[in-house]
């Protein structure tokens, strides 16, 4: 697969706006990205189909009578009368799940992944991650600042790109856990936000609702997680007297240490309803209804 990052932006001739043959479309598209300053870019590995707010005319028939994709106007640009979303509760109601450009007000814009189909849509996924993953967790925290894996399936949206959200409205956050049977539990919190880098991207939480538990939380300050500081196997801000996360290898906002370790290559956890064994999370966020 082509990685679109490397390519530089191009002049556009009118012999591009056709595109007969699928790499010539895929050298276009590369050229044209990087107009748009996505800033994430790195967490995409797919085509522009796979992009689900790039506007494409119809297939238009070649010389041979064979139909192609053509692009609008070749420079990804938002709907007319429109700016990019800043978050996926902009994306218009009904639409589908899938990856799309937003840009978070005074940021660049950014890939991530909207899903439409969980309580109304219009979620943002900052994490997505499974038993076997091949992504490697145990990650320094430039990597988890600015995000890794593939927006597609396992990731880490980017722990600087999750505060830049969050900072626009008051958040909500929903924890969704596939325990050990497969069955799906969630765990809401009516508020999320993060304090900046130089407060250590330190977690702010609401009152719980769910199924799962509330495991965020706890009563035990050594298992607590709201209101901690993030940290990493190079940057030690837990309460621990060692490093939580090197000796657990996945960045996370720990205590000493945790009642939750979800960014984990392995079995995960989640309280009391799955010890080392859960098998998948995914953490979404969107504005809170009553804001």
């Amino acid at each position: 697969m082509i990685s679109f990052f490397f390519f530089q932006s191009l002049p556009i001739s009118a012999s591009q706006r056709l595109c007969l043959l699928p790499f010539t479309c895929l050298l276009t598209l590369a050229a044209s990205f990087p107009v748009l300053d996505i800033q994430n870019f790195y967490l995409f590995n797919g085509t522009l189909e796979d992009i689900m707010n790039i506007p494409l005319e119809s297939s238009q028939p070649d010389h041979g009578g064979n139909h192609v994709r053509q692009v609008r106007d070749i420079a990804p640009h938002p709907p007319a009368g429109h700016g990019w979303p800043k978050d996926c509760s902009e994306i218009p109601a009904g639409s589908r799940s899938g990856v799309y450009i937003i840009q978070p007000k005074g940021l660049h814009h950014l890939v991530v992944y909207c899903e439409m189909n969980v309580t109304h849509g219009g979620w943002t996924v900052i994490q997505r991650n499974q038993k076997d993953t091949s992504v490697t967790w145990a990650e320094s925290w430039s990597t988890y600042k600015y995000g890794f894996g593939n927006v597609r399936s396992e990731y880490w949206l980017g722990t600087e790109y999750i505060y830049q959200i969050a900072k626009q409205k008051v958040y909500q956050v929903r924890f969704i856990i596939q325990d050990s049977t497969d069955n799906i539990s969630f765990a809401d919190y009516n508020l999320f936000s993060l304090e900046d880098e130089s407060h250590g991207y330190r977690l702010r939480l609401g009152s719980y609702t769910g199924t799962a538990g509330d495991a965020m939380t706890s009563d035990n300050p050594k298992t607590m997680h709201d209101n901690m500081k993030f940290s990493t196997k190079d940057r030690d801000q837990d309460t621990y007297s060692k490093n939580c996360a090197y000796s657990y290898e996945g960045g996370w906002w720990y205590s000493a240490c945790y009642s939750v370790r979800v960014n984990f290559k392995g079995g995960m956890t989640w309280g009391n309803l799955c010890k080392g064994n859960c098998k998948s999370s995914l953490i979404l966020i969107k504005p809170a209804s009553y804001c």
